[in-house]
């Protein structure tokens, strides 16, 4: 397994790359290095949501793909907010990000919330073939300085 890897870009911009294991501990594991990054860079994006959605993706990527390989975490920071991806085996798109499905999530179900969830949350998302499978990821704006928690 990678470790994070901070490459070098422009002093407002990092980015991390890191595989993880296609089970469910893969989910706090993520979560805990998006909370990191943004919080040691003091970041300006909203760690909280960017948190939830990447442990929404982590887990549809680790639920719903097929497979013992690595799925893969990329973390982008930049001026403008973050990008996070996941990139998973499958190529098959994980379902509509870009519009509601037209039903709304059953609330008794334990699933089924995780793109209602990121649509919602997210700046913009969506999905792209890659040469392995597929990358499903969310971006979210800085926050305003007034609206940061103190």
């Amino acid at each position: 397994m990678n470790g994070p890897a901070l490459q070098d870009r422009p002093s407002a911009s990092a980015s991390w790359r890191i595989a993880l294991p296609h089970t469910a501990a893969a989910v706090p594991v993520a979560r805990a290095l998006v909370r990191t990054a943004l919080a040691e860079l003091e970041h300006a994006a909203d760690c909280d949501t960017a948190e939830l959605l990447t442990a929404e993706l982590v887990a549809n990527a680790v639920e719903h793909t097929a497979g013992t390989g690595p799925i893969e975490l990329v973390l982008e920071l930049l001026p403008s907010g973050c990008q996070v991806e996941v990139h998973d085996p499958d190529p098959a798109p994980p379902g509509d990000l870009t519009k509601p499905s037209g039903k709304d999530p059953d609330p008794w179900q334990e699933h089924g919330r995780g793109l209602l969830l990121i649509r919602a949350l997210s700046s913009s998302c969506g999905h792209r073939p890659t040469d392995t499978g597929k990358a499903v990821w969310f971006r979210l704006p800085t926050v305003p300085a007034q609206r940061r928690p103190a």
